[in-house]
């Protein structure tokens, strides 16, 4: 089942979908740009920590100029006002010379998770949506510590539109992603070319952390990123969750 969280009317509502309609929780339903759109996750299991990898995928390592690709996963955090909802509009700061998209899958933890083995891992996931995970080029610093006007921007990191139930996808590991600029389509890729995959990355935080339920794992992004101007809509969509669309305002 795929699940929202929505605003109408000002009153912010659970939802689900239904023959392309927002079905909300007292079963009134809208059409899509008939709602405000939030992240589409539990308000009891809101993320705690909020993981995101870099260069997961071997091409977009190469794309920038990597010799090889991370021998280890490349990480760092974002805090939860980087989330944005589907619909919504990202800002890009006026001095910036490359802002880029990242589409990537995104794994929520779905229960308590410490020492988990990779075999056991797809039993400690809730479900998956889509990021829109924007950098902004012009401030990285360092590829493995990026500097946190790259990544952690208010509104910078649109997540949804839904949250679909890990039972519905039983293969994560096997989906067609793509991203579209103003229609066209920029940038695809699958998430069988992740160079760390989910199980891996599952075992490999609860090792030395405890993952909580609403945590989440951006699990990377392929090849094919462009510059983002303001105007720009932007559509990230990943094969059976859905198509996250955000427009970059100036």
């Amino acid at each position: 089942m795929k699940h929202a969280r929505v605003m109408r009317n000002g009153v912010v509502h659970s939802a689900t979908e239904q023959d392309g309609q927002v079905v909300l929780d007292d079963g009134e339903r809208f059409w899509p740009d008939q709602v405000t759109w939030l992240p589409p996750l539990s308000p009891v299991d809101k993320p705690r920590t909020i993981l995101a990898l870099g260069l997961n995928y071997a091409d977009h390592a190469k794309e920038l100029a990597f010799k090889e690709p991370p021998k280890e996963p490349l990480v760092f955090l974002k805090g939860e006002r980087a989330l944005n909802g589907h619909r919504q509009t990202t800002r890009r700061p006026p001095d910036v010379k490359f802002m880029h998209y990242e589409c990537e899958l995104t794994v929520v933890i779905g229960r308590t998770a410490r020492k988990v083995r990779r075999d056991d891992a797809y039993g400690f996931i809730a479900g998956y949506t889509v990021a829109n995970d924007y950098a902004i080029r012009d401030y990285l610093e360092n590829w493995y510590r990026p500097n946190l006007r790259v990544k952690n921007r208010d509104g910078a990191t649109p997540l949804g539109p839904w949250l679909v139930d890990a039972t519905d996808l039983p293969d994560p590991m096997a989906l067609a992603l793509q991203t579209s600029v103003n229609g066209k389509v920029t940038q695809s890729g699958n998430t069988k070319d992740m160079i760390f995959d989910i199980p891996f990355l599952i075992e490999y935080f609860s090792s030395f952390m405890t993952l909580s339920p609403g945590d989440l794992i951006l699990t990377g992004t392929p090849d094919g990123v462009v510059d983002c101007q303001p105007g720009d809509v932007i559509v990230t969509e990943i094969e059976g969750i859905g198509a996250l669309m955000n427009t970059i305002s100036s």
